[in-house]
């Protein structure tokens, strides 16, 4: 039986269709060496206040080169200032369900930025009932050269994967007969059809076991 694995980027808090890569797979990998994406939704996600707007819930990240990667990065200071203000933020959410209360504190000042957004995405498998192994891109001790799909067929040929899912949007990015002519098969995702909230606010607002199921059907 072949081996079946997705790679992505950590994310804090995303939403629940990043979770499909970690459907049916027999390993998710995970991006910690690449370049940190200072715009983009890795280290942010939004959650509705009591008015309803949303707005920014921000991990405080401190300055570093644009080159540094996900896993170099380091909390600025004030970090526990932070952490005490985003309770309150939950605490004006309501009170936590019980599957959402089992992921706090969502930040620990001594943990990297890293390692806090790996230690919430393994509990939101857990209480979405998915538990695929999770490696982490460093523990491959891939050359640093390799990027693009040159990293993606290496980590394949490194987990012994002969299958590699990928989300809807690396169809901009991959092409499947290239990934065949080196002995591997590419699957996308179908594009979600969710809210698209991030999974600490679904979690707050419905069952887990009502989010995994909506998960599984957009498969």
């Amino acid at each position: 039986m072949g081996v079946r694995i997705s790679v992505m980027q950590p994310y804090f808090a995303p939403y629940a269709g990043y979770f499909r890569l970690m459907c049916d797979v027999d390993a998710f990998v995970v991006l910690d060496e690449v370049q940190f994406p200072r715009r983009g939704w890795v280290h942010r996600n939004r959650l509705r206040r009591r008015d309803g707007v949303l707005d920014w819930l921000t991990l405080p990240i401190a300055y570093a080169p644009r080159t540094a990667s996900i896993r170099e990065l380091e909390f600025a200071s004030g970090i526990e200032a932070w952490c005490s203000k985003a309770s309150r933020r939950f605490a004006a959410l309501g009170e936590p369900a019980p599957q959402l209360a089992g992921c706090l504190p969502l930040v620990r000042p001594e943990e990297s930025p890293c390692e806090s957004m790996l230690r919430l995405l393994v509990g939101f498998c857990e209480r979405l009932g998915l538990a695929p192994p999770v490696v982490r891109q460093s523990e491959l001790s891939l050359p640093p050269e390799l990027t693009g799909a040159e990293r993606i067929y290496e980590i394949c040929r490194r987990m012994g994967a002969d299958t590699y899912l990928n989300s809807p949007g690396g169809r901009l990015l991959y092409d499947a007969e290239a990934f065949r002519r080196r002995g591997f098969e590419l699957e996308f995702l179908p594009d979600y059809r969710g809210p698209m909230e991030s999974i600490l606010q679904r979690l707050n607002d419905s069952p887990a076991e009502e989010i995994a199921a909506e998960i599984r059907a957009n498969l």
